[in-house]
């Protein structure tokens, strides 16, 4: 016998259980072997990979960082964060200095709401401010010893190496050598960076604005610092494709030559004159450009190019009329001058003779002219050119442009032309536009118009539409003098909003809104003249007046007027509990108003009895939202674009289309899209063309389906077949991303897909899949467009016919299928389907008869012509009976045709 050696547990090999596979993922590696691998990690976080143009205000691109999920990576990045080793490179365009104390390159918000490490902000002086977090909370930073140049595309590199810190900057134009500055520093604390907690900002964020300029790719190399070539440094791809800095040089050049015109015309104009006076403007041009100079780049050289005659015009025109112009106003009768020769011309060829000078409307600041150019580009009404495009766009959304900006957030969402979807960059964009929509609101004008759904295929709405001397209006104001009101208050919004084609006046709207109030009692006008004497709008601010009317309103049951009197309380008395007892009986009544006030007092500290509450406030900003209040959106896009760490996770996707929808209601877009409603209603085709091609651009579901509806009707036949066809591709397959697709542009998707089939390009499942997204919806003609594909012989999946509720047909015959699909396209209620559905209906159940015995076929004949001979003895009786009823309605009195004062307005 051999005793056993027993060791002791402590003496025994450790065996690590945790490296052992699960039994799914050791089956796993049966069956694949060696093919399969391990998920790869990337250690290296783009931030952001494409361009933003920033306008300098709290808007910029959030990103989260998540813990690594292999376990070595995550055990070296956590024994990293009280000793880090890792870099951060971005690129930035500086246009002009930072106006604040400090501006945002670059920061780290931890969830404590601190400045973590890093955070790079620029200085009034242009140098960089660096600060870093230590372990204990303290923060310690330095500046840099150089100055970021303005107008050249600089990288900005940041490594740390544990207490130490490097910043280096490298500046090229992409000729000469670049132009390379460094600073380093020496922490005194132990510095502290977790990278994922809280979230990183490039750009401006919630607590500082961000630089006037454009930001370009931005990099994390969390666990390693790479090496810089700088000597041999170029600008990334898309930099140079987009070429913004090229675009800013030649604008550059081209606005002194005009300086020098402008000078020029000027001066000849008032050399004519006889007080001979020189306006300031004038004498600043003359002083800094000699004479020499001006000779160098007169008209007859540098303007006499026929490229650049359209803008000499204009110059000596308003040297002409006023005597002195500046270069902004130039820009802008340019623009106006290019709108009129469109008008004049009406076709797409005179677009390339103009696109001149529209591109230097928008380089003399117009930004108007950037946005067409830009969709004009897109398009492809002129050399289609993508990057020249968005270049156009980035220079207008930087300048603040309402058109661009939304562009740009459409452009980032939905992906395009090789630009690929990024959310926190499209909400960077669109978080801009909501915010200024809010604002605008605020201050309605001229300007701005209601924006409305109107699709060009709707007849009835098309109808509805009316004007200051239209018959409906003039209708409408005869109600409401006869006391309707209905009518009082549907002439008051019209005025007010500028809805229905009528233009927006305020002052009007106010009469209407008085007369509503004081003469019939309505509880809606008493609402709306109370809010117009409480903010001023359009009448002088009347207080007192206005909470009487609120309290009468209230009286009646009224939420809005409860809401508003709450408003009143919090704003003018500061009386915060009456306030919230108010609001809280109108949110029980689903005031939207009411939730947002609640929301906003939550998330501020200020309901009474309780302290700071975001996950209440979040509550209350969400059902606001749900309710349809535009502020209610933007603060919920706001939450979830960051998130409330342990208790709302971030919801980017979430995000931009909350901050989409509250975007879209922008009174600025109204307008364009009121342009191209009123083009179109009075029969120029080309110029509502162009207006909806500058809204759909910018992502609107009902523009994009104008734009490929006038595309396909393709009036007078002045549009490219190859145009027409690319055109309906694009602006129909955009429209039905849409939360609510129109039926027709699913179907209309679905036959550019069958005839895509017919020339060997695509399969039919397309097709099918859009005719079924029509018929779910009751469109009659999905259903007879699935039967259509049914009779070629065109199987339908198993999953198609579920989703119908058809999957009992699946394996029936093809007539049988054939029937059922007729019998829902007839049974959808449509007038105008029934006769072709009934037919088609008919021809299936002959096809089903034709495959019967010849001995059924002549039974079913005999009992037809019985069915349909005893069906005519019955109908002609009834016929004549109802001709007779109707000659002695004929015969009555004229005088009692008439309807009524009170049918009337129960029509109304």
């Amino acid at each position: 016998m051999v005793p056993l050696n027993v060791q002791s547990p402590l003496g025994r090999p450790f065996k690590q259980h945790r490296l052992c596979l699960r039994w799914d993922t050791e089956m796993h590696w049966k069956v694949f072997g060696g093919r399969w691998q391990c998920p790869k990690e990337n250690e290296v976080a783009t931030l952001l990979s494409s361009l933003y143009g920033s306008t300098g205000e709290h808007f910029g691109i959030t990103k989260t960082l998540q813990p690594y999920r292999n376990e070595m990576l995550e055990g070296l990045r956590l024994k990293a964060i009280s000793y880090p080793w890792c870099a951060f490179s971005m690129w930035v365009l500086l246009e002009e200095p930072c106006r604040d104390h400090l501006c945002g390159l670059l920061h780290h918000v931890d969830s404590q709401k601190e400045y973590a490490t890093p955070s790079l902000f620029l200085t009034r002086s242009g140098q960089i401010h660096v600060q870093l977090q230590g372990e204990n909370g303290l923060s310690s930073a330095f500046l840099s010893q150089f100055t970021v140049p303005l107008g050249l595309w600089c990288l900005i590199s940041l490594e740390l190496k544990g207490r130490m810190g490097n910043i280096t900057v490298a500046c090229t134009d992409g000729h000469k050598d670049p132009l390379v500055y460094s600073s380093e520093h020496i922490f005194s604390i132990a510095v502290k960076l977790d990278d994922t907690d809280g979230y990183f900002v490039v750009g401006g964020g919630k607590f500082i604005k961000g630089i006037k300029g454009f930001y370009g790719p931005t990099m994390y190399y969390r666990s390693r610092i790479p090496s810089l070539n700088l000597p041999d440094l170029q600008v990334p791809q898309l930099v140079r494709m987009v070429n913004v800095s090229g675009w800013i040089q030649t604008c550059k050049e081209f606005k002194l030559k005009v300086d020098h015109k402008i000078a020029d015309s000027c001066s000849a104009v008032t050399a004519k004159r006889p007080d001979n006076s020189i306006d300031v403007y004038t004498e600043l041009i003359l002083k800094n450009n000699p004479g020499s100079t001006r000779a160098e780049c007169s008209s007859s050289e540098t303007f006499s190019k026929p490229l650049r005659r359209m803008v000499a015009q204009v110059i000596k025109i308003l040297c002409d009329k006023y005597g002195t112009v500046d270069p902004a106003a130039v820009g802008r009768a340019l623009y106006a001058a290019v709108l009129r020769k469109l008008i004049r011309h009406g076709s797409v060829e005179v677009i390339n003779r103009l696109m001149a000078p529209l591109l230097q409307a928008g380089c003399l600041g117009d930004n108007r002219a950037l946005h067409l150019s830009s969709v004009f580009h897109s398009s492809g009404l002129v050399k289609k050119q993508p990057y020249k495009a968005w270049q156009l766009s980035l220079l207008a959304a930087q300048k603040d442009c309402r058109l661009a900006l939304l562009r740009l957030g459409n452009l980032h969402h939905v992906g395009d032309q090789g630009v690929p979807p990024d959310h926190d960059l499209s909400y960077a964009y669109y978080s801009n536009i909501a915010k200024q929509t809010s604002s605008d609101r605020l201050s309605p004008s001229s300007k701005q118009t209601f924006v409305e759904s109107i699709f060009l295929n709707d007849e009835d709405t098309l109808k509805a539409q009316t004007n200051e001397n239209d018959d409906i209006f003039h209708w409408l104001k005869l109600q409401a003098r006869n006391g309707v009101a209905d009518a009082e208050q549907a002439i008051a919004r019209m005025l007010f909003w500028g809805q229905q084609g009528v233009t927006s006046d305020i002052q009007t709207a106010v009469r209407h809104y008085e007369r509503g109030a004081t003469r019939l009692q309505n509880p809606v006008s008493m609402y709306d003249y109370a809010i117009v004497l409480l903010t001023g709008q359009g009448v002088p601010q009347d207080v007192p007046k206005a909470v009487t009317f609120l309290k009468k309103a209230m009286e009646q049951g009224f939420a809005p007027a409860i809401t508003a009197l709450g408003w009143y309380y919090e704003q003018f008395e500061r009386n915060y509990e009456r306030a919230a007892e108010l609001w809280e009986q109108a949110d029980l009544l689903g005031n939207p108003d009411a939730a947002m006030n609640l929301g906003v007092l939550h998330s501020q500290g200020l309901y009474p009895g309780q302290p700071v509450d975001k996950v209440k406030a979040y509550k209350y900003f969400l059902k606001s939202a749900q309710r349809g209040h535009l502020n209610g959106g933007i603060e919920l896009a706001e939450i979830w674009s960051r998130g409330i760490p342990g208790y709302v996770a971030r919801h980017p996707s979430s995000a931009v289309l909350w901050a989409k929808w509250a975007s879209e209601q922008n009174g600025y877009l109204g307008t364009v899209l009121r342009k191209g409603l009123n083009a179109y209603l009075k029969g120029n085709w080309f110029m509502a063309m162009i207006y909806y091609l500058m809204s759909a651009e910018c992502g609107f579901a009902a523009a994009q389906f104008n734009m490929a509806f006038l595309c396909e009707h393709n009036e007078g036949g002045s549009l490219n077949p190859a145009f027409v066809t690319q055109c309906m591709l694009r602006y129909y397959n955009l429209s039905i991303q849409s939360q609510y697709p129109a039926s027709y542009a699913l179907v209309k998707m679905g036959d550019l897909f069958y005839e895509e089939h017919t020339r060997g390009k695509r399969d039919l499942s397309d097709a099918a899949e859009m005719y079924k997204e029509a018929a779910l919806r009751n469109d009659p003609q999905g259903w007879y467009s699935l039967g259509l594909l049914v009779q070629e012989g065109e199987r339908l999946t198993a999953t198609l016919l579920s989703e119908l509720n058809l999957l009992q047909h699946y394996f029936s015959d093809k007539l049988t299928l054939l029937t059922t699909l007729y019998q829902r396209c007839r049974d959808s209620n449509s007038d105008e389907a029934h006769l072709p559905c009934t037919l088609a209906l008919l021809t299936s159940h002959l096809q089903s008869i034709q495959t019967l015995g010849r001995s059924t076929v002549k039974l079913l004949s005999a009992v037809a012509v019985a069915v349909a001979t005893l069906s005519f003895f019955r109908i002609i009786p009834a016929i004549l009976r109802q001709r007779s009823v109707s000659g002695q309605q004929n015969s009555a009195p004229s005088d009692a045709s008439q309807p009524t004062e009170q049918e009337e307005s129960s029509e109304v």
